[in-house]
C-alpha cells in the first residue's frame, strides 16, 4: 500500500473532519487543553521557542495554541493538502521530504504519520528529528490503540495504516528523547533532565 495521496485531502475530507460540527473529530476543549499543557511543558523545560513548524498543520489548529503561549514565536504552516494551502495560505509540503534552511524551536506533527506507508513513515520520523533542534510533540494514532479498542472508528478515517508504537518510537528516538505525553526533546537541545523525566532515564 502507498501513503495517502495529496488528493485524499481535497474539500470534502475537510468538510467530513473538521468543518461539520455532526462528523468533526475537531473538538475545541481538548484542543486548548493539549495546547495548554504542551506549551507549559516547554515553559517548564526552558525550552526557548522562537520558530515554530507545524508539519500537516490541517487548519491550522496549533497557530492560535502558540500566539497565546508563544507571542514573539514565528509560526510555519506546512500542508500536503493542496485545498488548504490555497484556502489558508500554508506552504505546499510533506514531513516526508520537507527541508528548512535551519532546524525549529518547537515541531508539531498532529494526526499526519498514519497516513504514510511503512518506508514513508521511516522517512518522515528521521526527518522529523532533522527539523527539530528543541522540542517536537507527536501525535499517532497506533495498532495498539485499536487493538485496546479506544478509537472511534466512526469518527477516525480508516484509511490510514496501524503502524506499532513501537514502529513511532523507534525512529523518533533517533534524534529525540521521550518525554511523555507526545512530547520528545531533541537529542541536540542542552538542557538537563531529571532521570525521571524522560522514558529511558
Amino acid at each position: 500500500m502507498k501513503s495517502a495521496s495529496a488528493t485524499t485531502f481535497d474539500e470534502a475530507y475537510y468538510q467530513r473532519f473538521y468543518f461539520d460540527k455532526k462528523t468533526s473529530v475537531v473538538d475545541p476543549q481538548h484542543m486548548e487543553r493539549l495546547g495548554t499543557f504542551v506549551c507549559s511543558y516547554l515553559k517548564y523545560l526552558r525550552v526557548p521557542v522562537h520558530r515554530v513548524l507545524d508539519v500537516g498543520c490541517g487548519i491550522g489548529l496549533w497557530k492560535n495554541i502558540v500566539a497565546q503561549h508563544f507571542p514573539a514565536a514565528s509560526y510555519q504552516g506546512v500542508e500536503f493538502s493542496p485545498y488548504l494551502c490555497e484556502r489558508f495560505g500554508w506552504q505546499q509540503g510533506s514531513v516526508v521530504d520537507y527541508a528548512a534552511s535551519e532546524p525549529f524551536d518547537f515541531v508539531i506533527c498532529q494526526g499526519v504519520l498514519p497516513y504514510l506507508s511503512p518506508p514513508d513513515l521511516k522517512t518522515a520520523l528521521h526527518n522529523l528529528g532533522r527539523l527539530c533542534k528543541g522540542a517536537l510533540y507527536v501525535e499517532a494514532v497506533s495498532r495498539e490503540d485499536y487493538e485496546r479498542d479506544i478509537i472511534d472508528e466512526d469518527l477516525t478515517d480508516n484509511r490510514v495504516f496501524r503502524h506499532r508504537a513501537e514502529l513511532y518510537r523507534r525512529g523518533l528516538q533517533q534524534g529525540a528523547i521521550e518525554l511523555g505525553g507526545g512530547v520528545w526533546l531533541s537529542r541536540r537541545a542542552e538542557l538537563p533532565l531529571f532521570a525521571l523525566e524522560h522514558v529511558d532515564g
